[in-house]
């Protein structure tokens, strides 16, 4: 009962993948929670996602759960782009059959785990996606019971365990990989800096853990409003405090499309410049490619998946469908790609949770990632850093696991 009600609590987690609340109507969230609840007899939830026993010699039924639906032309783009990734990587493998089956969602909660139980009822023996958190949680829960896992999209890592797992990049993974850098370079003085929202307290979060984990403290932290008022009201105090404390590297979680380019103005200005106390970045500073022009991150680094395979599938994706791939296409590749090694080792085993959390992980469109028992990611991230409004590597990504500093 104990992991019943969890698991219904964790339906009220629905953060979108880039880590903005997503508003779910009160009936979904209802119909979601008597259906978890419905679920309290004994074993119910007992396989918890271990996984099921396949055939390797046959095609393997996957399901791919895609935003299409909501009538929105922005969740059509993506649904279209994960698919056709995914289809890209099922022609790709060698030795392995999937039998890929497309399931829209709208990028609802209720319709995704509708969509979810379906394709297990239709066969499926492992689901891809959905995007959205909200969307990956309700997915995990309607196929819990049938020892079914879940590989989202979602890089929100409050809806992963148990048997869903998410694909999308973490903030913890990024700021453990940057913060080790930063210390390998002989920064210890940091000080986190970041919006009042739920993704700027997540990415906070996860920075001060890094830090301690890493041995480099945290000697402030700052947050402004999270408004184009609020970041000017704020930047002179933030700036003060970052000369207080002695900062060797301020650590932004603000975005791109968010406060970024104003808030790097203004601290520069205000006479802390990379210069003085050097910008680290939680999320790309390189999307949309005219960020990197911006004065105010000259000088300031980022992690990145690995160019040269990134540009790889850029590459071939392009030439398969005559466009750029979706930034977060490359994750349903990564998915069938984690998927078809484990198949092809000739295991009925394949897809349990056993078999998908191998310690050598896999390789996907931007480098080495591999799934950790706490159903989050871990990924061989490159550091990068802004020079000239170009992006240069000042860290390659590892290209394996052992020795790399994981």
């Amino acid at each position: 009962m104990l992991a019943v009600l969890t698991a219904a609590r964790k339906i009220l987690a629905v953060l979108s993948w880039r880590g903005r609340p997503r508003r779910v109507p009160a009936p979904a969230l209802a119909a979601l929670a008597l259906a978890a609840l419905a679920g309290c007899d004994p074993g119910a939830f007992a396989i918890g996602g271990a996984g099921p026993v396949i055939d390797t010699r046959a095609a393997v039924p996957v399901a791919l759960l895609v935003p299409a639906g909501s009538g929105q032309a922005s969740d059509a783009v993506l649904a279209q782009a994960l698919e056709n990734a995914a289809r890209l990587a099922v022609s790709d493998l060698e030795g392995v059959a999937i039998d890929l089956r497309v399931y829209p969602t709208a990028g609802q909660p209720a319709q995704a785990a509708a969509a979810a139980a379906r394709a297990v009822a239709d066969g499926a023996k492992i689901v891809l996606g959905p995007v959205f958190g909200g969307e990956a949680n309700a997915a995990g829960l309607a196929v819990a019971g049938r020892g079914i896992n879940v590989l989202s999209f979602s890089n929100n890592a409050d809806i992963a365990g148990g048997n869903v797992f998410v694909l999308g990049p973490t903030f913890a993974n990024s700021a453990a990989r940057l913060v080790r850098y930063a210390r390998g370079r002989g920064i210890s003085r940091l000080m986190v800096v970041h919006e009042r929202t739920t993704a700027g307290e997540v990415g906070r979060d996860a920075i001060v853990a890094a830090a301690a984990a890493a041995g480099a403290p945290v000697t402030a932290v700052a947050s402004f409003e999270f408004s184009q008022a609020g970041v000017v009201a704020a930047v002179p105090a933030i700036a003060g405090q970052a000369r207080g404390a002695g900062a060797e590297a301020l650590f932004l979680t603000a975005d791109t499309a968010g406060a970024l380019p104003l808030l790097t103005q203004l601290l520069s200005e205000n006479g802390v410049s990379p210069e003085v106390a050097r910008f680290i970045g939680l999320t790309r500073w390189d999307i949309p490619a005219a960020t990197l022009a911006l004065p105010g991150i000259q000088g300031g680094w980022f992690a990145l998946p690995d160019p040269d395979l990134s540009q790889r599938f850029a590459a071939r994706y392009a030439a398969a469908y005559g466009a750029s791939p979706h930034p977060i296409a490359g994750l349903a590749y990564d998915g069938i790609a984690a998927i078809g090694a484990l198949v092809r080792a000739g295991r009925g085993d394949a897809l349990t949770r056993e078999a998908l959390t191998q310690p050598s992980g896999f390789v996907g469109t931007g480098g080495i990632f591999r799934f950790l028992a706490d159903g989050t990611n871990e990924r061989g991230m490159a550091v990068a850093e802004v020079r000239n409004a170009q992006v240069v590597v000042i860290d390659a990504a590892p290209r394996s696991f052992v020795g790399a500093g994981f």
